[in-house]
């Protein structure tokens, strides 16, 4: 089978495949994905976010974004930190979120490893040290991994501070995600910008 590369879209913008299935994607693809992000808030959406992603597509938490964040109090650490059985079952009545009773506990547990977290180097720096792991720039889709050593140490040390759904699977996809690595394609036009933003953080 031919190796998958860039595609350019009816707009002449070259894009990793993923990102030309649905408008959403594209959006996502062009404007958040690869775009490093810090701060404790942000970061801890976008672990709770992987983690109710494992099993589904990306484009169906993309779509349930919004609920999300209502559901989960804008994912302020504390707030959700603070939730109850209470909020549990509420969570599990809401038909706009993944109704999982697993991960909506997860990211109540993760909350609380979170703020445990302060009591060290915090969240962002925590996730940030595997910013060296960035691999060598994809050409095909072949050529990009799922998992890597990197994401293993990262799913082990979180593990280790007690939080839960956070594999190397679901922490390679919040590296690539947060701009920790750079994994668009060289012909990607998002390549070099999300290079350029990573180095910028960088210095």
């Amino acid at each position: 089978m031919p190796e998958t590369t860039a595609i350019v879209g009816a707009d002449g913008v070259a894009r990793c495949p993923w990102a030309v299935t649905d408008p959403l994607n594209t959006q996502y693809h062009d404007t958040e994905w690869g775009v490093p992000v810090h701060g404790e808030q942000p970061l801890f959406e976008r672990i709770c976010l992987e983690s109710f992603q494992a099993g589904l597509s990306w484009l169906t938490i993309l779509r349930k974004r919004p609920a999300f964040r209502g559901a989960f109090a804008g994912f302020e650490v504390d707030r959700v930190a603070a939730f109850t059985d209470d909020d549990v079952q509420r969570l599990l009545a809401d038909s706009a979120i993944v109704r999982n009773r697993a991960k909506i506990e997860a990211a109540v547990g993760n909350a609380r490893a979170v703020q445990r977290l302060r009591d060290a180097e915090g969240l962002d720096a925590m996730l940030w040290d595997y910013r060296d792991a960035d691999p060598a720039a994809p050409r095909t889709v072949e050529e990009v991994p799922t998992r890597s050593a990197a994401s293993e140490s990262m799913a082990k040390d979180l593990r280790a501070r007690g939080f839960r759904f956070v594999g190397p699977t679901s922490c390679h996809a919040l590296m690539e995600a947060t701009g920790i690595i750079n994994t668009h394609l060289v012909d990607c036009h998002r390549r070099g910008i999300s290079a350029d933003c990573a180095s910028s953080r960088r210095t």
